[in-house]
């Protein structure tokens, strides 16, 4: 009698196709000895719904980098592919937020966020029921009325975050949106974009130097090296969503901070050794 092995079966799923991809990304600004190299062969990507943050110190062409993802700034070499397509110019399938919030004053909370489907021609009807959805995912229903005066930094930034949503981009880049609000609103807000992130399947790429945001926010971190900014290193955040108050005050999320900001601490002094040298270069001689 023959003895037959039987094989099992191992079903392999093929990791999703990058949403976002940044390829040996390079941006000079001006020539000859005075020309100063912000971005530096950054390469990392994005996949479907994730959740991925970019960090670094100041001067590490943070927003540069988010110029060039968001069409901004087109003289660049490399590539930045959303979708397959080449970013060349503004894409209709990424949404920006920026760090100053950016309401227009004149107009009421509803019309703030009708906004952009108005300039597209979408009909009176659909774009305030669409409009009034995506308040109501910020957390801003009743308020419909309100102007921006009567609202505070971080509702006015909600706002912003509201108009950018209600055109549905598939992926949606975030400059330091958080930058003017203080600590605890800014963790507030953060559990907010958490919550939309998830139940929108976002993908979401966010710009910021707040360590603790990056890591209760993320699923990856790119750190940055101080001018001209590099990747330095990719950090997988390993840590149970939702990010709760019992979460964010672990060890294991201190230890991801304390991690990251030994990265950053010794890229942050490079920055200061920089200023403080060409600050020296630059005193009047007695």
């Amino acid at each position: 009698m023959s003895n037959v092995a039987n094989a099992s079966t191992v079903t392999t799923v093929a990791a999703p196709k990058p949403q976002l991809v940044i390829d040996k990304v390079f941006k000079r600004f001006g020539d000859g000895p005075g020309a100063v190299v912000a971005v530096d062969q950054v390469s990392f990507d994005v996949r479907p719904g994730e959740f991925v943050a970019v960090i670094g110190p100041s001067g590490c062409g943070k927003s540069t980098l988010f110029n060039i993802i968001g069409g901004l700034l087109d003289d660049y070499s490399g590539d930045v592919l959303c979708e397959g397509d080449r970013v060349a110019g503004p894409h209709p399938a990424i949404g920006m937020v920026f760090q100053e919030e950016s309401t227009f004053p004149w107009r009421n909370v509803l019309d703030n966020v009708a906004f952009p489907l108005e300039l597209r021609g979408v009909g009176k009807a659909e774009r305030l029921e669409r409009a009034h959805h995506f308040i109501d995912l910020v957390g801003l229903g009743g308020f419909e009325k309100r102007m921006p005066s009567e609202l505070s930094g971080g509702m006015r930034q909600r706002v912003s975050i509201a108009r950018t949503l209600v055109s549905q981009p598939h992926i949606l880049l975030m400059d330091e949106p958080f930058a003017a609000l203080d600590e605890q609103t800014r963790l507030l807000l953060g559990d907010k974009i958490t919550q939309i992130q998830q139940d929108l399947k976002q993908t979401t790429l966010l710009i910021t130097h707040n360590l603790t945001e990056a890591v209760q926010l993320s699923d990856r971190i790119v750190v940055m090296t101080y001018r001209p900014g590099r990747v330095k290193r990719t950090v997988s955040i390993d840590l149970p969503r939702p990010r709760t108050s019992d979460v964010v005050s672990s060890a294991a999320f201190g230890k991801y901070v304390a991690e990251i900001w030994a990265d950053l601490r010794e890229e942050a002094s490079r920055g200061m050794a920089d200023a403080e040298g060409r600050t020296r270069g630059a005193a009047p001689r007695g």
